[in-house]
């Protein structure tokens, strides 16, 4: 089992900055690909940022410039660092990966979300 835990996000104002980290923790696995994705109210998750499996970027358009995904690989950490932030950005931001285990057999997991809210 691997456990994905959010952390980061809270209350900001339009203009304001979040970094948002996800710790990776459990079975010994390695990630094939990892990234962050956000739901708002009654809308549809979607990807906002990630790393694929040869290890490239993809940022939604929506935020290209604003945001920046990086990664601490031998920490298993995922951050997101949100800058110039929108009150379109309100949403849960979900950290999702894709693991495969050093014993064998892959795993898909999502996180429990962090809630980013921007006024103004």
């Amino acid at each position: 089992q691997v456990q994905l835990v959010e952390s980061g996000g809270g209350l900001v104002q339009a203009g304001g900055s979040l970094r948002l980290s996800c710790a990776a923790s459990g079975d010994t696995f390695s990630i094939n690909a990892i990234g962050w994705y956000r739901q708002a109210p009654g809308k549809q998750r979607e990807l906002v940022a990630g790393f694929s499996s040869g290890g490239n970027t993809n940022y939604a358009d929506s935020v290209k410039g604003r945001f920046t995904i990086s990664r601490d690989n031998a920490k298993n950490t995922v951050f997101l660092q949100m800058n110039s932030l929108k009150p379109e950005d309100t949403a849960v931001y979900y950290c999702n990966a894709d693991v495969k285990y050093s014993g064998g057999g892959r795993g898909f997991y999502w996180g429990q979300g962090t809630q980013v809210t921007v006024s103004s």
